[in-house]
Order: structure tokens, then sequence, then C-alpha cells
């Protein structure tokens, strides 16, 4: 699989990303508790592209991000996505009072 990224060419006002795609704008829709996650991931993106002069493997690891934001975009549907994902994954409904951040530890989310 190859990642491709297009950029705009400046017609229409918009800047050299989609809007939502940028770095910035990804880690700003994440969840605090990701934050530091994308942090790490965006540092190892850089360093090997630095290395290999490609960025197949940032832009994927944007896309990754992007997603998980959008996700996270509604929390109310995120915390039911995750519990669901919890449930098939372990054969046990998540009790009601359980932390987002616990019952996203049981599926790796």
């Amino acid at each position: 699989m190859t990642a491709s990224y297009s950029i705009d060419d400046g017609v229409g006002g918009r800047g050299p990303l989609d809007a939502g795609a940028t770095p910035a704008d990804i880690r700003a829709k994440l969840l605090p508790e990701d934050r530091i996650g994308f942090d790490r991931a965006l540092d190892a993106a850089l360093a090997e592209v630095r290395t290999s002069l490609d960025l197949t493997g940032l832009f994927t690891m944007l896309e990754r991000w992007r997603r998980l934001a959008l996700a996270q975009q509604d929390h109310v549907a995120f915390a039911r996505t995750a519990r669901r994902a919890a449930e098939k994954l372990t054969g046990e409904i998540p009790p009601e009072d359980e932390s987002l951040a616990v019952t996203r530890s049981r599926t790796g989310m």
C-alpha cells in the first residue's frame, strides 16, 4: 500500500493541506490523553522522513491520527464505539460507570 497526499495549487484560497489534515489541526482535535501518543508518532515519522526522504510513512501516520481525531469529535459516539469494541473483544459488557480510558485499554484503542 502506498500513501498519497494531494496539495492544493492555491486556487480557491485553500492552504496546502485539506482542512483538518495538518498536524496542528489533528492534535488539537484529539482527546488530551492521546496528544502525547500523537506527538511521539509524529516525531518518529519525521525522523524516518529525514533518514529515508520518503513521505509515505508520515502521510500514513497523519491519516491514521486524523481518522481517530474525527472519531473523537463526537465524544458520546466514540465512547459507545469503545464500549462495543470492548464487549466484542472480551465477551463482557463494560460496567456503565467504567471510564473511557479503562474501556479503551481493554480494546487497545
